[in-house]
Order: C-alpha cells, then sequence, then structure tokens
C-alpha cells in the first residue's frame, strides 16, 4: 500500500500506538515500516500467533521484557575481537536475563503443540553466564571485589596500604611542629597519590615532592618524603588492578564469542515476541478479536469499530461486501458517518492484512486484498491550484489504473464538487469501469442517479446511515438494502431556514425526484416497521430462550435429586440387609445360650424362641415401615374376630386378626408377610388414625454382661476363613487387611469357626506380629462368640 492510501485510512496512527507498545528499538522501528503480509497463510499465522499471545497474557500475565539497546551491537564487537567494557557486558546480561525470563513465562503454559513454540523453543538463555557477570559487574564503571580472588587481594593490599598512609599523614597534620607549616589540618589526594596542603612560603621546611599548586599560588601540594615509597606501591598496584579487570573483561567477552549463534538466534527471537506481545496489548486496549480469514475475496465485519473513535462514543456497524454484492453504495444525509464506515472497513481490513487482530466480534471474517485503493476526504490543493473535484480526479484516475481484480477501492463522495447532472453520471461510469476490472469497491454519494444504479443493478447494494432528525446528529448504524434520505429540507428547516424557502425549493423539484423522495420515505417507514418487528422478535426469541434454559435447568434438578433418592434408597436397603445379618447373628448366639441351660425344657426352649423371633420381626417392621400410625380415640377390644382390622397399642401399627384369641387371651394377628401374638388388651378398635414420622430405630441395648461393645457389621467388614488351614487363611487374611486399609476401615470380622482351635490360634499368633493390628479379641454376644475374631487396626 502506497503511504498516502495508509495516512487517508489513518492506519500510520494504528502503527505508532502499536511502536509504543513495544520495548525494543529494533521492533519500534520494525512496526513504523511496517508492510502488508502477502499470502492468505502468512495472515492466518501471524493472526493465530497474536491470539495464543493475548490468551497467555489473560492467563500468567504479560511476559517480562527489559530494554536491550546495544547488546547485539556488543555481541558483535565480542566476536570481533572487541574486549567489552562493563557497561557492554551489563547490556549482554540483560539480554540474556530477557531469555530466561520469556522462557521460564512460557514454561508456565500447557506443553500442548501452539504457534508460539518455535518462537520460545529457540530462545537459549544463560543462567550462569548471566549470573556470573551480574555478580562480577557491580555499575557500568565499578567491578566487584569478589570478580577474581586476585582482584580481591591486590584491592587488600591497596586498601592496607592507603590505611597506613593516612595514619602517617594523620599524624603529621595534627603534630604542632608541622601544623604551623599546613595551610590547613587535611590529606588530599593529587595525581593518585596522597598530599598535604604546605604554605608556599613553608615550602623547605616540608620535605617531599610537590605534586600540584593552588590558583593563588600560596598553597603547595607536598608528598611527604616518609609516603614516597608507599604511594609508589599504591600505583603499582593500581596497574596490577587494572591488569586484573581487563583480564576479567576478556575472559566474559571470550565467553560471550562462545555462545554468540544461540546468542544471535535468541535476540532474533526475543525481538519477534516482543512484537507479537506488542500486538496482543494493543489488543487489549482496543477489546479486538481474531477474525477468520476467507479464500476467496468477500469479507464480513460484525459489530466493527473504528480504533481511533473514543470506546464510549464509537457505534459498532455490520459492514459485508463480496458475497452477494461486490459494489455497495453508501448514501444518508452529510456528517451522517458514511466516511467513517467507509475508513472502518478499509482500517480493519489494513490492521488484519499487517497480522492485527480487529475490534470487532470474533465471527467476523476477512479477505487478502492486494491492494486498498482510497480517495477520502478533501483533496483540495492551493500549492498545486487544484479545486476539490480536480483533486479527487487526480486520485481517481491513479486508482483507475492500479484497480484490478483483488483490491478494494473506497471512493468518499464519489463525483462531488461539480454539476451535479455530470458528476452523477460520471460516478455511475467510474463504478462500471472499476467493476469491470473486478475489484471491490465501497462509494459514498448524495446522487439519486447512483441510488437508482444500485437499485437496477445485479451485484450494486445500496446501504444507508441512519440519522436521528430530531437530534440533527447521526445514530452511525448502516442499513444495507436500503438508499438513504439526504434530508437536506428536512434539516435545514430544524436549522431554522425560513419555510417559506424550503417550500419553494421543493416547488423547483422534478416530479421524477418527488416520486423517488416518496419512494425514499416509504421504504424509510417500511424500514422502521422492519427495525421494531425484528427488535419484538428478538425479545421473543430471548425470553424463549430463557425458558428453554429454566426448563433444562429445573430438568436437571428433577434428575439430580431422583439419583440422590435413588442413591438414598440402596444404601438404605443395604443398611437394612446388613442389620437383617447382624440380629440373625444374635438370634443364632442367642438360641446356642438356651440350648445349653440345662435346666430348661423343651417347651420353655420353643416358647422362649418364639418370644425372641415375636420381638426381633416386630422390629424388623418397625425399621422397613415408611410411616407409623397413631391412635387418635382409643376403644380397647372385648373380643376379636377372623378379619377383624385392629390397632396393636404397643407397636402403633395396624394389623388384621388371623385367628381369635385363645384361652389365655392370645390373638393372632398379621402385619403384612409377619405373623404374631399380642394379648387382647393391647388391641384396640380403629376409629380415628392419623400419620406421623417414623420411629427411628433404637438397637438392642447392650448386654450388662457383654464386655465388648458391638460395632455396627457390614459385609465388607468380615472375612469366611472356614474350611481353610492356618497357612491359607494368613494369605487371605493378609490381602484383606490390606484392601481394609486402603478402605479405611478400622474394625474387621474373620469368621473361623470354633472346631478344634488350631485355626483360631495359628490366627492369633498372626495377628499379633502384623504392624498393622492395633488389638484383636473373640467376638462377644451377638458377633459370633468365640467362632468370630474380632481385628481393630491402627
Amino acid at each position: 500500500m502506497q503511504e498516502r492510501y495508509i495516512k487517508s485510512l489513518e492506519f500510520d496512527k494504528i502503527l505508532l500506538m502499536l511502536a509504543n507498545e513495544a520495548v525494543c528499538p529494533e521492533v519500534k522501528e520494525k512496526i513504523l515500516h511496517l508492510t502488508p503480509l502477502e499470502t492468505k497463510y502468512d495472515v492466518r499465522q501471524a493472526l493465530e500467533e497474536t491470539d495464543k499471545m493475548l490468551s497467555l497474557t489473560f492467563k500468567f500475565g504479560t511476559p517480562r521484557i527489559s530494554g536491550v539497546k546495544g547488546s547485539l551491537q556488543a555481541c558483535e564487537r565480542a566476536v570481533k575481537g572487541g574486549v567489552l567494557s562493563m557497561a557492554e557486558l551489563l547490556m549482554v546480561a540483560s539480554a540474556l536475563r530477557n531469555f530466561k525470563n520469556l522462557k521460564e513465562w512460557f514454561g508456565q503454559s500447557d506443553m500442548e503443540l501452539s504457534v508460539l513454540d518455535n518462537m520460545f523453543y529457540a530462545i537459549s538463555p544463560q543462567p550462569q553466564l548471566e549470573k556470573n557477570i551480574y555478580q562480577s559487574i557491580l555499575s557500568e564503571t565499578e567491578m566487584a571485589d569478589t570478580a577474581s580472588s586476585t582482584l580481591y587481594d591486590i584491592r587488600q593490599k591497596i586498601r592496607r596500604t592507603e590505611s597506613s598512609i593516612r595514619e602517617k599523614l594523620d599524624t603529621m597534620v595534627k603534630s604542632q611542629t608541622t601544623q604551623k607549616y599546613l595551610q590547613e589540618s587535611v590529606v588530599a589526594l593529587r595525581g593518585g597519590r596522597f598530599v598535604v596542603p604546605v604554605k608556599s612560603e613553608h615550602k623547605s621546611d616540608v620535605q617531599g615532592v610537590i605534586h600540584d599548586v593552588s590558583s593563588t599560588g600560596s598553597t603547595l601540594f607536598v608528598e611527604p618524603t616518609a609516603v614516597v615509597e608507599a604511594n609508589a606501591k599504591i600505583l603499582q598496584y593500581r596497574n596490577i588492578e587494572q591488569e586484573e579487570i581487563r583480564r576479567i573483561l576478556a575472559s566474559f567477552s571470550s565467553q560471550i564469542v562462545s555462545i554468540s549463534s544461540l546468542f544471535y538466534q535468541s535476540y532474533a527471537n526475543m525481538l519477534e515476541i516482543d512484537f507479537v506481545v506488542a500486538k496482543s496489548k494493543l489488543a487489549i486496549l482496543q477489546n479486538a478479536n481474531k477474525p477468520s480469514v476467507e479464500d476467496g475475496d468477500s469479507f464480513s465485519l460484525i459489530r466493527a469499530r473504528h480504533p481511533l473513535i473514543e470506546k464510549d462514543k464509537v457505534v459498532p456497524v455490520d459492514i459485508s461486501l463480496g458475497e452477494e454484492y461486490d459494489t455497495m453504495v453508501v448514501t444518508g444525509p452529510n456528517t451522517g458517518g458514511k466516511t467513517v464506515t467507509l475508513k472502518t472497513a478499509g482500517l480493519l481490513s489494513t490492521m488484519a492484512m499487517h497480522g492485527l487482530l480487529i475490534p470487532a466480534d470474533a465471527q467476523s471474517k476477512v479477505c487478502i486484498f492486494s491492494n486498498i485503493l482510497v480517495d477520502i476526504g478533501d483533496e483540495q490543493s492551493i500549492e498545486q491550484n487544484l479545486s476539490t473535484f480536480s483533486g479527487h480526479m487526480k486520485n481517481i484516475t491513479q486508482i483507475i489504473k492500479e484497480a484490478k481484480k483483488g483490491t478494494l477501492v473506497l471512493l468518499d463522495e464519489l463525483g462531488a464538487g461539480t454539476d451535479p447532472a455530470e458528476g452523477a453520471v460520471l460516478a455511475v461510469a467510474i463504478i462500471e469501469h472499476l467493476r469491470a476490472t473486478g475489484a471491490h469497491i465501497m462509494a459514498t454519494t448524495h446522487y439519486g442517479e447512483m441510488k437508482i444504479f444500485a437499485l437496477e443493478t445485479v451485484g450494486v447494494q445500496n446501504a444507508s446511515c441512519e440519522f436521528n432528525v430530531e437530534t440533527l446528529r447521526p445514530t452511525y448504524k448502516i442499513s444495507v438494502g436500503i438508499p438513504g434520505k439526504s434530508n437536506a429540507f428536512l434539516i435545514s428547516e430544524k436549522l431554522g431556514l425560513p419555510k417559506e424557502i424550503i417550500n419553494m425549493a421543493k416547488v423547483h423539484l422534478s416530479q421524477e425526484d418527488k416520486r423517488f423522495d416518496t419512494v425514499l420515505s416509504q421504504l424509510e417507514d417500511l424500514k422502521l416497521e422492519l427495525k421494531d418487528n425484528k427488535a419484538l422478535i428478538e425479545d421473543l426469541k430471548s425470553s424463549a430462550e430463557t425458558q428453554l434454559e429454566k426448563a433444562k435447568v429445573k430438568r436437571d434438578e428433577l434428575i439430580k435429586q431422583g439419583q440422590i433418592e435413588l442413591d438414598a434408597a440402596r444404601q438404605k436397603a443395604k443398611d437394612m440387609a446388613n442389620q437383617v445379618q447382624t440380629e440373625a447373628y444374635a438370634l443364632m448366639d442367642e438360641m446356642k445360650i438356651l440350648q445349653k441351660k440345662e435346666n430348661l425344657s423343651s417347651q420353655q426352649i420353643a416358647q422362649r424362641a418364639r418370644e425372641i423371633a415375636r420381638k426381633d420381626s416386630e422390629r424388623l417392621y418397625l425399621q422397613t415401615g415408611s410411616e407409623q400410625q397413631e391412635i387418635v380415640n382409643h376403644e380397647p377390644l372385648k373380643t376379636a374376630t377372623k378379619g377383624d382390622k385392629v390397632f396393636i397399642v404397643s407397636l402403633g401399627k395396624q394389623a388384621v386378626v388371623n385367628f381369635a384369641q385363645d384361652r389365655n387371651g392370645m390373638v393372632e394377628v398379621a402385619m403384612g408377610m409377619i405373623k404374631t401374638k399380642v394379648h387382647l388388651s393391647d388391641l384396640s378398635k380403629i376409629v380415628e388414625v392419623k400419620t406421623q414420622a417414623k420411629k427411628k430405630f433404637v438397637p438392642r441395648p447392650k448386654d450388662k454382661n457383654d464386655s465388648q461393645t458391638v460395632h455396627a457389621r457390614t459385609s465388607q467388614m468380615e472375612i469366611n476363613l472356614l474350611g481353610l488351614n492356618v497357612d491359607e487363611a494368613i494369605i487371605e487374611v493378609d490381602g484383606f487387611i490390606d484392601n481394609s486399609l486402603m478402605s479405611k476401615l478400622n474394625i474387621l470380622y474373620l469368621i473361623h469357626g470354633k472346631g478344634t482351635g488350631a485355626l483360631r490360634k495359628g490366627l492369633h499368633e498372626y495377628l499379633r506380629r502384623h504392624q498393622n493390628v492395633k488389638s484383636y479379641r473373640l467376638g462377644v454376644y451377638g458377633e459370633g462368640e468365640a467362632g468370630v475374631t474380632v481385628v481393630e487396626l491402627k
């Protein structure tokens, strides 16, 4: 693009903004002379790099790059054999620090492949060399004592010698004998030597070498004979010091030469990264996004914003060209935003072609034009004796020479500045000629002929910039497909032009112009109606989407609630199964105890067994019931007949009589699948019932004879070892303990039976030595007694 086209679009201002975001001087210079990328692949690559850097910047902050001016030249001088100064070495170290910072910053990102990988992976930090330089060189003129052991030793000698000289001279200047010869009681330095200020008339009274004289001649700076030799030593040490400093500088220079090829590559990549970082920082300032790059020659800018208009004033516009039409004729009143529309389309296309993200929605599409030709602004030139019309025609003549397929032509106020009739037909002819070259065109105009041309010609589209005639301010909104009105009469009337003048002007309008103006007014009204309908449709659509979203949320909540209830039911069933198993063990143990009691008859044992079974059945039934009922009005029964519905007061449950009462007053009743006998006095007639919350199950109280607490027992906590020998059982128990530790279980039940006791004894011996076993014991009543060992893990 020619520089005058760039300035017409104000792209030079965008480049200045971009250069201000760069750190390295070389990058700033590169930006100010930036040229468009040549291929779609290059543009896609550059946009992808900037977009990736933008996302990493949002995540990790901007990578740290400090100024490195002169470091590349310093490295080149070292390669040529030069010994770098301390200032030059600090420049190189600053570049090395940048390399390290960039590598560490990129190391935070995920390791997925990205377009930035090659930039960062080609950087080679030299952390040790960087550290050594910074530790050895304190400033551009000062080297640290610790730069080398030799330098440290020689500086120690210098300090000791200087200290001895000062002591001697301090004694001299404080001596009453010598003081009268001195101008002042101080010690000074002249030519690197320590001297004392002697009055000129007493120069023969102080033996030594005169090194300087005051401007008035009244003071002589004398090096006393007593310190001449010591001063000479200091000068000798200073020479050795300088030689050592030069050696250190030469050593660092040599190390830089050895890594020069890596340094050059890293430096080049650092500049490239600085450029991409600058583009990402500009994108943040402009709230820019990455558009897609089309293979054809069409573009669609969605909610595009001119980047040089203040954010709180700019109005987003939608601009499309190239798919359904290759030419857009933009009409509307003056100051209606026509020129801004042209500049926005041209500027954003230019930015994309230079690899910059654009201030538009991410759904926007751009294409690569071979050139963007621009005629925007007042081209009047006093120096060249050109009128506005002549200036425009000179530009358009050059544009016609350069226009071809793949170019974008932007023409502002085409045909203006001359006779309207001739200007209108000339504008139409220019558009037709440019279309024949294959160029894409956007032009602004006031001519009705251009509007009619756009209406009648395939591939040419009208567009209008909206204008609020009440406030006399543009809205900067574009309506594609409808030509705009200039509204000259209405605007003039609003600005105070007498109405009779406006009416007189309307009389002079041709009938054709009046009809066309009427059609435009009708189109304007239709446009407003369509706009209102579109807004209503959008509101309805938004409302429907909101309702759909709420329905989805409600559905997800119901599904989640159902899953929770299902999980709770499954857990409840599992707990009940475990409880039934525990109760079964307890029943078995109690039956065994009854069988061992010799003083009980078989009839008493059977009666006791029935009582145990009845009580546990009742407790189980209470657990499984979802709700419990209670009598409101209690009427005791005098007699019970088979089939009667009764209420068991002690249990708070309904039941059905199976058999009438026997001679002892016992009645057999059924509660679902459970049958039991209760006394007639515990039954009542059902008169009125109400539902109440389910009673919480209370487990069997601990027997006063039990020595251990009965733990809630699940199938995960026990292992059946019956039928195994000791070795086999130990193998099973060892794995069982490991799995239990992983499942965070701390109480285990080993079912080994009573038998001969050999298996129990072998297991106990094993448990006694196991490092994860805290304690073990035989089971108690309800746990399986001596047939079960209960283990507590650490």
